[in-house]
């Protein structure tokens, strides 16, 4: 009998101690969120409600103004700042579609010098309208007494934030605690173009629309990209927030020290999509981190799956930025799906196009995940935003790509060159080119061979990508920040960055010696020629 305790006993205590070795404890940790509200809050929210199921307790700051971000949830505290509307959803629908409309007239006539400029300035125009925004909020915060006291009373352990804005880091750096991003855009391009080396002769800048592999015209047009996506950051929005750095943290602080201080960089991107490319030990790969295995469909509509048959469905969705597409595009679509055998759930939020198809369901919205994780689905047809192409690449399914903004051509290229993808040109597209790109990817089993091969890739991993993000988010909170995976980069100067300042020195001391040389050899040559006429 005593035996027997004691077996167990000892059984009790080596779980016990696997449990405490292989399973370390980590106690709820205090996290203040700042997101950035519309499409970025999606996967924002997700990460929050995983570090909820661990215990973890939330706050998400946000503005009175929000459209997405809830006040009242069983997930998080809500902290909210009182703002008048700076942009409503009508006014930013309008500078989405006028920016929408111009990339539309230069893809349909060509990419013009004049169009690629207007194109330009509207882009930079709108992201002005967005960061101006944010200034106002970063102000509303700063000048909220009572606010900032109920943030630094709260005594958070960590922020984690959405860099595509300033706000966030700017906090982080106002109430000195470590900062964790949830990144794939920073105030004004892409995170890995801020934080770590990007060769240009094989890194293709954003909205180039090339891959790693460029010719000697291709370079040049991506030198000379970067160097206007560089001027608009540095003369553009860097000034909006370095005049709030100014005023509310130091003088000597600028917006590019505070947005690199950042402990650990959460990228939303992994080497199965990008480009592989230099990196630095404080970033972490989580793309696909939102993914999850698909659940089953409410019965309605999993009625009308099931009454496809053999030939399955086909899912089309444009994202939430653009809520509908100009009418005659709208049409080609329509009259295109209502050509081909298998049902269609298109998630359309504008008016219905006269000619739809009686195989077409609409709806405003659609569970997108748990469609393209069905076994009857057959094609995407997408946008390209990241969210839409890593679950397809989750769930194994081929993609027609519509691309309409921002970074959504380089994400389907990715796909394309990949040979996961059809890419189609929107502005000049006919109901005959969509129908012949959907037979192509739906009957062509290269396409979804291709995918399943990059899904394969993209879960063999040792753990999930969520279960990355949520150690790393942890990991900080632990040990007070990860400060030994940071580079000092970001306190150099540009000159000593690129050791400007070692290079003119040598090319100094090079011709100093060259030029001493010189006057020794003139003086050599000048003795030699004078013993020469001695000896004659």
């Amino acid at each position: 009998m005593d035996c027997s305790r004691w077996k167990n006993k000892l059984l009790a205590t080596s779980i016990l101690t696997i449990i405490i070795v292989f399973c370390p404890v980590t106690h709820g940790i205090d996290i203040l969120v700042v997101p950035v509200d519309g499409s970025h809050w999606i996967n924002m929210r997700i990460l929050t409600e995983e570090l909820k199921l661990h215990g973890h307790n939330i706050t998400v700051l946000h503005s009175s103004t929000a459209w997405y971000i809830k006040e009242m949830s069983d997930m998080y505290q809500s902290v909210m700042v009182q703002l008048r509307e700076c942009l409503s959803q009508k006014e930013t629908e309008s500078l989405i579609q006028t920016y929408l409309q111009k990339a539309l007239n230069a893809l349909k006539n060509g990419w013009t010098p004049w169009a690629f400029v207007q194109l330009r300035y509207q882009l930079w125009s709108t992201l002005y309208s967005y960061h101006h925004c944010a200034a106002e909020l970063t102000t509303a915060i700063f000048n909220n007494e009572a606010v900032l006291r109920q943030l630094e009373d709260a005594k958070f352990d960590l922020v984690l934030t959405d860099p595509a804005f300033g706000t966030g880091p700017m906090l982080a750096y106002y109430l000195k605690i470590p900062l964790v991003y949830n990144v794939r855009w920073f105030t004004s391009g892409e995170a890995h173009f801020l934080s770590a080396p990007s060769p240009l002769s094989y890194i293709p800048v954003p909205g180039s629309q090339y891959t790693s592999k460029m010719s000697f015209l291709q370079r040049m047009q991506n030198v000379f990209q970067n160097l206007l996506q560089l001027a608009a950051s540095i003369f553009v929005i860097q000034p909006i927030y370095n005049e709030l750095c100014h005023r509310y943290l130091s003088p000597d602080t600028d917006i590019e020290t505070v947005l690199l201080r950042a402990d650990v960089w959460l990228m939303r991107v992994d080497f199965i999509f990008e480009f592989p490319r230099p990196t630095m030990p404080n970033i972490v790969y989580v793309g696909g981190f939102q993914c999850k295995p698909s659940k089953p469909l409410e019965a309605e509509l999993e009625e009308f799956v099931q009454s496809s048959g053999e030939y399955g469905i086909i899912v089309m969705s444009m994202g939430t930025i653009v809520s509908s597409l100009p009418m005659h595009i709208t049409m080609q679509i329509a009259e295109a799906l209502a050509q081909v055998p298998q049902k269609v759930i298109w998630r359309h939020d504008g008016k219905i196009p006269p000619n739809i198809g009686n195989n077409t369901l609409l709806a405003k919205w659609i569970p997108q995940n748990d469609l393209l994780g069905h076994p009857k689905t057959r094609a995407f047809i997408a946008h390209g935003g990241t969210n839409g192409v890593y679950e397809a690449i989750y769930h194994g399914v081929p993609v027609v790509g519509i691309p309409l903004l921002f970074d959504q051509f380089d994400n389907l290229l990715r796909l394309e060159i990949r040979g996961a993808a059809k890419v189609i040109n929107v502005a000049t597209m006919q109901s005959t080119q969509l129908l012949q790109a959907l037979n192509e990817v739906i009957y062509d089993t290269s396409y979804r061979e291709n995918m399943q091969k990059l899904s394969a890739l993209h879960r063999d991993q040792p753990e999930s990508p969520m279960e990355r993000a949520i150690f790393w988010i942890e990991y900080v909170a632990r040990h007070k920040g990860a400060a030994h995976l940071r580079s000092e980069s970001y306190r150099l100067p540009w000159y000593v960055y690129y050791c400007v300042d070692v290079m003119i020195f040598l090319v100094s001391l090079f011709l100093m010696v060259t030029g001493l040389t010189v006057v020794l050899l003139k003086k050599l040559c000048s003795i030699v020629w004078k013993s020469k006429l001695k000896i004659q």
